[in-house]
C-alpha cells in the first residue's frame, strides 16, 4: 500500500518538506501516534532541543515499528514547540528523521506543553 500525497496546483508551494495533504488507499489498517515527547526511557528529559526532538522522533518511531509500519506509512505528523526560534532545528530533524517522506505535517508554537521542561512533542497518524 502506498501513502499517496496531494499538493495540488492553485495552492502556495509548502514551506518546508512536506505535503498540503496525504491518503491512504480504503481498507488501510490505521495506527493514532500519541504526542511522544523528547525524554529518554527513564523518564529523564535533556535540556538541549535538539536531543529532545531527536527523542521525541525515536519514540515516535519506535511506536511506528512496534505497529509494523515505517515511516512512509505516516499519512500526518503534527509537531508541537514552545519556542519560535526552534522552527528552522524542528523543521532540519524532521526532513532528516522522515527521510525524503513528505507527508502533510502542521508545526504549532505554543505556550508550553505538559511539564515546563519539555520543549518539543511529535504526534502522528500512519496507514497501511
Amino acid at each position: 500500500m502506498t501513502i499517496q500525497l496531494h499538493n495540488p496546483a492553485g495552492v502556495a508551494a509548502p514551506f518546508s518538506r512536506y505535503s498540503h495533504g496525504a491518503s491512504a488507499p480504503a481498507g488501510a489498517r490505521w495506527l493514532h501516534i500519541s504526542g511522544q515527547v523528547g525524554a529518554t526511557p527513564d523518564g529523564t528529559i535533556p535540556d538541549d532541543a535538539e536531543r529532545q526532538m531527536e527523542l521525541a522522533w525515536d519514540n515516535l518511531l519506535a511506536v511506528l515499528a512496534d505497529a509494523g509500519m515505517t515511516v512512509t506509512d505516516l499519512v500526518k505528523v503534527d509537531g508541537f514547540i514552545t519556542r519560535p526560534d526552534l522552527v528552522p532545528l524542528y523543521r532540519t530533524v524532521r526532513e532528516r528523521r522522515l527521510a525524503g517522506h513528505a507527508t502533510a505535517s502542521t508545526l504549532v508554537v505554543v505556550a508550553g506543553l505538559v511539564a515546563p521542561s519539555l520543549l518539543v512533542e511529535i504526534q502522528a497518524v500512519a496507514a497501511r
